[in-house]
């Protein structure tokens, strides 16, 4: 016979019980509140950006040196101006004729530095061939002062580059693989010099949405408001926000500016129907509608195929070998049925296209052919 164990659990005290239950409690209110937002709602942070919070534009011109024979030919001067005088400083003083530069390359090197950056943080830079050089594997980008859009110089970039590529070549065949003439160095930028912007001395807080539409943007207007507990946010136009910092976050912005980018809304957008004609890609928004409306779309092809003919003369006769064009022209059209098509919402857009056997590029002429009709009560967008 099978023993049978059984285990006795101390009663748990009144502090476990309390504090089982505020746990359980803690995870419903959090289940309600994930269950509170609405469907295709974001985030401010995925639609918005705060001024003043953004990426600042650096660029130098530098030589990156240790190429095996691939670098910059004798064609680039620029390449062969900047060896002589990058010597010249140096204190060494060389024939510019004699100089050849195939082990080095001429490049521009540039970075994006935030506001934030102070000096002695590290960036990446992304270092790019602007002469002939076939590969910039394996080489070494010497110091380089970066500049900004006022002239100053704000990092100095250095290091080996890392390439996502290589490229080789022999006499009669070469193999490449991606792109082997621009490259970064990670960490491979300086930074000296900081943005003179204090970020926790402002007194309101400006939003600009990334896509303008009153609607969205009056959303956000509410939501802050509701969030904050007050009067604080006004929109000044289609896509710009204006908040007032609160007396509580007077110079202490990071909370704030935390909380405010986790809020969700629903952003709202007008009908559009995007078409990229090279690649035959067609986008319709969910909004997109069309009135009541017949289609029929047919397919011409027109095949025309040249059969040139030699005409051979006889043997031993005058005659001369002589070529005679003969053309042989065909043309098919597709018999298909008018199609009663009424499009009240993107699914019966979808389904009546489908019905009629209309590929992407026919597609393409079928909602311009709406838009011309006004038919179509979107905005069609061609890229």
């Amino acid at each position: 016979m099978q023993a049978i164990t059984c285990t006795i659990s101390p009663r748990p005290s009144l502090w476990h019980r309390s504090t089982s239950m505020l746990a359980a409690t803690l995870a419903v209110l959090a289940l309600l509140l994930g269950l509170a937002h609405p469907a295709g709602a974001v985030r401010i942070k995925d639609i918005a950006t705060f001024g003043g919070v953004r990426d600042n534009q650096l660029v130098g011109y530098g030589l990156v040196v240790g190429l095996g024979g691939t670098g910059d030919g004798k064609s680039s001067t620029f390449t062969v101006s900047s060896m002589a005088n990058m010597l010249d400083k140096l204190g060494v003083s060389v024939d510019r004729t004699a100089l050849k530069p195939k082990n080095v390359a001429a490049v521009m090197v540039t970075a994006k530095m935030p506001v934030s950056s102070q000096p002695g943080s590290r960036l990446d830079a992304t270092v790019s061939s602007i002469g002939d050089a076939s590969s910039l594997l394996g080489g070494v980008l010497l110091l380089t002062p970066l500049k900004g859009i006022d002239g100053k110089v704000y990092g100095l970039a250095q290091g080996p580059l890392a390439l996502g590529g290589f490229s080789v070549q022999g006499a009669a065949a070469s193999a490449q693989k991606n792109i082997t003439t621009v490259g970064r160095i990670p960490n491979g930028v300086s930074v000296e010099r900081g943005v003179p912007f204090q970020f926790n001395n402002q007194d309101t807080l400006t939003l600009h949405m990334n896509t303008p539409d009153f609607s969205t943007t009056q959303q956000v207007v509410e939501r802050l408001n509701n969030s904050i507990g007050g009067d604080f946010a006004q929109a000044s136009d289609i896509s710009t926000i204006r908040l007032r910092i609160p007396p509580e976050y007077q110079s202490n912005l990071v909370p704030l500016m935390a909380s405010i980018e986790n809020l969700q809304v629903t952003p709202d957008s007008k009908a559009k129907v995007v078409v990229d004609e090279k690649t035959g890609t067609v986008v319709v928004g969910q909004d997109v509608r069309i009135s009541r409306v017949a289609i029929a779309h047919g397919a011409l092809q027109i095949v025309v195929q040249e059969n040139p003919q030699v005409s051979q003369p006889g043997a031993f006769s005058p005659g001369q070998t002589v070529v005679t064009p003969q053309t042989d022209v065909a043309a098919k059209e597709e018999n298909r049925r008018l199609v009663l098509m009424e499009g009240a919402t993107l699914q019966e857009l979808t389904d009546g296209l489908n019905a009629i056997g209309a590929t992407p590029r026919d597609l393409i002429s079928i909602l311009r052919a709406l838009k011309a009709a006004g038919a179509l009560h979107a905005e069609l967008e061609v890229i």
